[in-house]
């Protein structure tokens, strides 16, 4: 489904996120949380402070995926990147984003 430039796909019980399908994850972090009620509020949540964060490289698109995983949420985070650059440097500013604790809390309390 295409909603306001996002597509969201949901098979298998993983939710994908992305702004252009197919979805990429050419740079990608994943994370785990308490299982959640709402798989497609929290990818919003989470795109939308993917971006915040990475808006400045060039070429970037976030995409997320969330999906269960043995009574745990298992969220992959990252997106497609069409120029070359510093590759660790953006997949460590993508798991500072995953990693902060008022970030997750927020996450958390918006997807119930």
């Amino acid at each position: 489904m295409r909603r306001k430039g996002w597509h969201t796909h949901e098979a298998e019980g993983e939710l994908i996120l992305a702004r252009r399908w197919p979805a990429r994850f050419d740079l990608s972090v994943e994370t785990r949380l308490p299982p959640v009620g709402r798989k497609a509020r929290l990818a919003h949540q989470v795109r939308q402070d993917l971006w915040r964060a990475l808006q400045s490289l060039r070429g970037f698109s976030p995409c997320v995926s969330v999906r269960e995983v043995d009574g745990a949420t298992l969220l992959r985070a990252g997106g497609q990147l069409d120029t070359s650059a510093p590759r660790a440097l953006a997949e460590a500013r993508l798991a500072a984003v995953l990693n902060d604790d008022d970030n997750r809390r927020r996450w958390l309390r918006w997807s119930r």
